[in-house]
């Protein structure tokens, strides 16, 4: 199994860490994520990088810094990445549960622990005062989207450590799978392609999270909903909310997700850099509707590629649900 808080995998290493996969989610979609994750770190090493693999190259962190520093706002962007917020969602929810009435759900995304040890700190001081009934994350632990990732590790174990209640994660295009054992030694719990049940005062909802959507390509809205009987209130948790339309047509009530940075880097005009082509604007960033589906978009808890931010701070977010 597991052996120690800071989630590093118990002796026997890389291996026992891909037998334990294969026993958590079985032998098929355990060869097939780390299959896909060796193909990515064969092309890095190769230095067969694409576009959207931008935060691997060591030039493009050079560049983002020195352009920065040209224009002299370098410092000011990183104070920014730094003053992370806390902001408050209300949600009137058709369908859900008088019992569950007004239930907070803390939602973090895009920790990227590893790049901001300020932007952290100021993490683990907030979430160590906030009351809340349970946690969500939603992708992104770590800074690089391949190599080691011990460090990323510690660093979700320091915030582990100030939360409380329940918390359940999904991975990220950042994230490797490998990864798991040791953050649900931790106590997260991680929905891969799965579902878990809330239960209140008799009454359940149930909570569905989906492996990465939008670069291992290996989400399942199927199987993470099969269990969930029809007219029941369900939360969907997904890295990316490219997968809109088919949690939307899938009878999800609630969508949460991160990913796409909206508020980091903004152009003039407060033209996103970093917003997917397949997700119109408007849902780029907080709250937003398609169909009989809510959602949320997440900016994230922390910077990406290097620890600055511009046009608007970092943030965690906690969502108040309201039986309409």
């Amino acid at each position: 199994m597991f052996a120690t808080l800071t989630g590093r995998p118990a002796d026997g290493g890389e291996e026992e860490t891909v037998k334990e996969l294969e026993r958590r989610i079985g032998q098929l979609y355990a060869r097939q994520r780390l299959g896909i994750e060796r193909d990515h770190e064969d092309q890095n090493s190769d230095q067969g990088f694409s576009f959207v693999q931008i935060e691997n190259r060591y030039s493009s962190h050079w560049l983002i810094r020195n352009s920065l520093r040209l224009v002299r706002i370098y410092q000011r962007a990183r104070r920014n990445a730094e003053r992370l917020v806390v902001k408050h969602n209300h949600l009137w929810c058709s369908r859900l549960p008088l019992s569950f009435d007004d239930l907070t759900v803390l939602h973090i995304s895009d920790m990227h622990v590893d790049i901001n040890e300020g932007a952290m700190r100021r993490l683990c001081n907030l979430i160590e005062g906030l009351d809340y009934d349970l946690c969500v994350l939603t992708g992104d632990y770590r800074g690089r989207s391949f190599g080691p990732f011990e460090a990323t590790l510690d660093g979700m174990a320091r915030v582990r450590a100030k939360l409380h209640g329940p918390v359940y994660g999904v991975l990220g295009n950042h994230d490797t799978i490998r990864m798991v054992p040791g953050l649900e030694a931790m106590g997260i719990r991680m929905l891969l392609n799965e579902c878990d049940i809330i239960e209140r005062s008799g009454k359940r909802i149930y909570l569905a999270g989906i492996d990465d959507a939008h670069f291992y390509r290996v989400d399942n809205i199927e199987k993470a909903g099969a269990p969930i009987p029809p007219g029941e209130y369900s939360i969907l948790l997904s890295h990316t909310p490219e997968i809109y339309r088919q949690a939307a047509h899938a009878g999800f009530n609630l969508l949460l997700s991160g990913h796409t940075r909206d508020a980091r880097i903004r152009l003039p005009g407060s033209i996103p850099t970093t917003l997917d082509w397949v997700l119109p604007r408007r849902m780029g960033l907080g709250s937003w509707r398609y169909g009989n589906m809510l959602g949320y978009t997440s900016v994230g808890a922390s910077s990406s590629i290097v620890p600055v931010r511009l046009s608007g701070p970092p943030e965690i977010t906690v969502h108040h649900l309201q039986s309409a």
